[in-house]
């Protein structure tokens, strides 16, 4: 797409904040300027989870995956993020897409409190949180990308 004399790159990603219990989803706007949550995917099982992801990557032509990486607060990759990188690695290869990595710390402690400025009670919402987490990281990949393109979007 032009606009007057600059070419803007299109980009279609999904977000995912990947938990034990569920995945939140989030998408992008065709440019790459904003992040919303789409959806929250209960773990029922592997396949469970990549049927779903398959449709919405065919709807929505995702050409990249964006996951957060629960990194330890000193930095280090624990147990979790290492359970993580073994989920998503499985999940690129089954939808064959490349992964993107973001340091996801504190992602859902942000998500819940943009839940209680608007008055909604988190305890109540899990599958808001993990969304607006989701949202949270896709959105801060996509504020990376603009920062690191030729033109600065």
């Amino acid at each position: 797409m032009q606009v007057g004399s600059e070419v803007l790159n299109k980009i279609s990603a999904l977000g995912l904040d990947v938990g034990k219990k569920r995945i939140g989803v989030a998408g992008c706007d065709g440019l790459g300027m904003a992040a919303t949550g789409l959806m929250t995917i209960e773990r029922k099982s592997f396949d469970y989870v990549v049927r779903i992801l398959q449709a919405l990557v065919q709807e929505r032509s995702v050409q990249v995956l964006v996951v957060g990486l629960p990194y330890q607060m000193d930095g280090t990759i624990g147990a979790q993020a290492k359970q993580t990188q073994k989920f998503a690695k499985a999940l690129s290869k089954a939808l064959n897409l490349p992964i993107e990595w973001v340091d996801e710390r504190l992602t859902s402690f942000a998500a819940e409190q943009l839940l209680q400025a608007e008055n909604i009670q988190p305890s109540r919402n899990k599958g808001l949180i993990d969304r607006k987490a989701a949202a949270l990281i896709l959105q801060e990949w996509l504020e990376v990308r603009r920062s690191h393109a030729p033109d600065g979007r």
